[in-house]
């Protein structure tokens, strides 16, 4: 029998040097990966229209780069289960640097906006892949870290968060000094995850994620999720707001590098800047709405940030000036932090156990599918009255946003039957 002090020993010092060099690795994994994508993600569309000067061009490039993602979430997890997740990272990272490389070579012999588009094609794909494999190497962090798994966690998300709130900013900023440095700085950043990835390895096969041997195909998984969205109303509702909410969003990310740099006669960073300080807005918001939802109820704090993202949408389309355009969209994705907590923990409660994993990838391939639509709206509409394309959005979100909460109001027995806190952890 050990003695009492040899196990608390053990307790406080449960983790050898190896073993934090190894969790080291996979947070550096984590960051260097999200922050790749989040500069694709937010730089393709002002890189286009640099390139093209046409906000038409830039729409397109924005739909082009999120169909693909849709394919790939369905996709992506059977292959991934079908081997390790840090194979999938190395892959996804080395075919990143590739084609980053290809572009900026094609761009120096003269290549047009096509290949842009192709690029952001492509590393949207990537992007998604790699994120669900992330997800998978920070699931066997957590179990390698026992007691310790919740501060794995934290860890990853606020590496994730931090990335969205700086890729923007990287990608305005280098984007001043050229295309070429944008995708050289995507193409080390993948270097580097390429390299951590080939040296985070597992030495217990135990540990490798494969919950299932036969994985299911994505087209029965789907259907399974749409035979829940029938038989389930309100959570059919649940997916409609934020389907909504997205659409407010994704119109306004396709559009800002048009309207900061034509309109607003600013420089693309500000472009940036504008983005960076709205997700900063949204991790402070996000960070509040427990405590609110604990203090008036998911109904009234959902109804509230849906209000408010609404209001945000048609104040872009107005806004005179950079700063009250930046607030508008700092307002806006504050309030879609917050809306999202609430949908988010309504449909925890929502979604049968039996069919969660079908049903969830169903409702985010639904919730996403606005995305490409708010580039192709961008895509037809003519450049010169984008503001008018935006405040006609607003009004129709604002419709479908209420409708939505409406039908959420009428079946509020079935999801709001369980106290928020108890909610919250099922989230």
């Amino acid at each position: 029998m050990p003695r009492p002090t040899d196990a608390g020993h053990r307790r406080h010092h449960p983790v050898s040097a190896a073993e934090r060099d190894w969790l080291l690795r996979c947070y550096v994994l984590r960051a260097t990966d999200s922050l790749a994508a989040a500069v694709v993600m937010y730089a393709v569309p002002l890189l286009v229209l640099t390139l093209t000067h046409s906000p038409g061009w830039a729409g397109l490039a924005f739909m082009l780069e999120w169909v693909p993602r849709l394919a790939a979430i369905a996709g992506a997890g059977p292959i991934i289960d079908r081997h390790s997740p840090r194979v999938a990272v190395l892959a996804t990272s080395l075919l990143r640097v590739g084609a980053a490389l290809a572009t900026m070579v094609g761009l120096a012999a003269g290549a047009g906006p096509w290949l842009v588009l192709l690029f952001g094609v492509t590393a949207g794909m990537l992007a998604e892949a790699a994120f669900l494999a992330n997800e998978a190497v920070g699931a066997e962090a957590s179990r390698r870290a026992g007691e310790r798994a919740h501060r794995v966690q934290s860890v990853l998300t606020g590496t994730d968060q931090a990335a969205l709130l700086i890729g923007p900013m990287i990608g305005g900023l280098l984007l001043l000094a050229g295309p070429a440095l944008l995708l050289a700085a995507v193409a080390i950043l993948s270097t580097v995850t390429a390299t951590v990835a080939a040296s985070v390895r597992t030495h217990r096969p135990h540990l490798h994620i494969v919950s299932d041997p036969i994985a299911r195909h994505p087209l029965a998984s789907l259907a399974t999720g749409m035979g829940t969205l029938r038989r389930t109303p309100a959570l059919a509702w649940l997916v409609g707001a934020l389907a909504c909410v997205n659409l407010a969003s994704g119109l306004l990310q396709v559009s800002a590098p048009v309207t900061v740099t034509r309109t607003l006669h600013h420089s693309s960073a500000a472009v940036g800047a504008v983005w960076s300080i709205a997700a900063a807005l949204s991790l402070a918001a996000v960070a509040l709405a427990h405590r609110a939802i604990d203090r008036w109820g998911l109904l009234t704090v959902g109804t509230a940030s849906a209000a408010a993202m609404c209001t945000a949408t048609l104040a872009s389309a107005l806004a005179p000036t950079l700063t009250l355009y930046a607030a508008a969209v700092g307002l806006l994705m504050a309030g879609e932090g917050a809306v999202t907590v609430v949908l988010r923990t309504a449909r925890a409660r929502l979604i049968p156990e039996r069919a969660f994993a079908a049903t969830l990838a169903t409702t985010v391939l639904l919730v996403l599918a606005p995305l490409p639509l708010a580039g192709l709206l961008v895509a037809l509409w003519p450049a010169g009255h984008l503001p008018l394309l935006v405040a006609v959005t607003g009004l129709a979100v604002s419709a479908g946003t209420f409708a939505c909460f409406r039908g959420l109001r009428a079946h509020r027995a079935a999801w709001a039957n369980t106290d928020s806190e108890q909610l919250l952890k099922a989230a």
